[in-house]
C-alpha cells in the first residue's frame, strides 16, 4: 500500500525538494503552502503522515499541529516538524504540541527520508493486528490498551495520544515495575540512535503524565531518578 504524505512548507523550493526524495522513495506526496491549505486539504483527504514547516504565513505549523491533535481522525497521524530555530525550547514547544518528531534547518534530506520512514514503522507496528494467541490488549491502572486499534480508554472514556505516546505508554505498560531508560525508550519507540543531550522523551513524557492525570487523575507512569521511567503493576 502506497502511503501518502503532505508537505506543508511556504517555501516552495524546500517542499519540491522534499517532495523528490520522498517520491523517489515510493511515496505520494501533496504539498500546501500554509497551516490554512494544509487544513483543508486534510479535510478533504486522509495522509499518512505530516512533514510540517513552523514558520508560515496565515496559520503556523505549531497552530496547525494543535488543531489537528484536536481532530479524532488526525490525533494519530505522525507529524515531522521543521523549522529555522534550533533552540532546545523551541523544539520543545513544537514537542508539546503533538510533533512526533522535529528537525532544524538547514536539514539532509536523506536524514529527512530515513525519519519518515521511521516515524511511518512506528505507526503500523502499533496499529498492525495482534497475532491470533495475543489480540494486543493490556490493562493496567484503569487502562485498556488496544494495539489492534491503537485506542487506549479508561473506564470506557477514550484518550486521545498520538501514535508515540501510545507506543510509550504501551512499552512502560507491557513491563509492569520495570525501569526504562531514556535510550531504551527512545531505541524501542522511534527506532534510533540515542543522543545523550536529546531530551525529546522527557516531552513526550511529560504531556503524556498530562493526558493521563487529566483523564484518570492518576499520572501512572513513575520516574526513577537517574535512571528511567516505569509503571507499576
Amino acid at each position: 500500500m502506497t502511503r501518502t504524505i503532505l508537505i506543508v512548507d511556504d517555501d516552495r523550493q524546500i517542499a519540491e525538494l522534499v517532495d523528490i526524495y520522498l517520491r523517489n522513495e515510493g511515496y505520494s506526496t501533496a504539498i500546501a503552502g500554509d497551516g490554512e491549505e494544509a487544513l483543508r486539504m486534510f479535510e478533504a483527504q486522509p495522509f499518512d503522515l505530516i512533514v510540517l514547516d513552523v514558520m508560515m504565513p496565515r496559520m503556523d505549523g505549531l497552530e496547525l499541529c494543535r488543531r489537528l491533535r484536536r481532530d479524532k481522525s488526525a490525533e494519530t497521524v505522525p507529524i515531522l516538524m521543521v523549522s529555522a530555530k534550533a533552540e532546545d525550547m523551541d523544539k520543545i514547544m513544537g514537542l508539546m504540541t503533538g510533533a512526533d518528531d522535529y528537525m532544524t534547518k538547514p536539514f539532509n534530506p536523506l536524514e529527512l527520508t530515513a525519519r519518515v520512514k521511521s516515524l511511518l514503522r512506528r505507526s503500523y507496528q502499533y496499529s498492525k493486528p495482534a497475532k491470533s494467541e495475543d489480540d494486543g490488549s493490556l490493562f493496567i491502572g484503569g487502562l485498556k490498551m488496544d494495539r489492534t486499534t491503537h485506542k487506549v480508554e479508561a473506564d470506557g472514556r477514550l484518550l486521545h495520544l498520538t501514535s508515540t505516546e501510545f507506543g510509550i505508554l504501551y512499552l512502560l505498560a507491557s513491563q509492569p515495575g520495570r525501569v526504562f531508560s531514556a535510550e531504551e525508550i527512545f531505541q524501542h519507540v522511534w527506532r534510533e540512535k540515542y543522543f545523550e543531550s536529546n531530551n525529546t522523551v522527557m516531552v513526550h513524557i511529560s504531556k503524556l503524565r498530562d493526558k493521563l492525570e487529566q483523564e484518570t487523575g492518576d499520572k501512572l507512569i513513575a520516574t526513577v531518578w537517574g535512571v528511567g521511567y516505569k509503571i507499576d503493576a
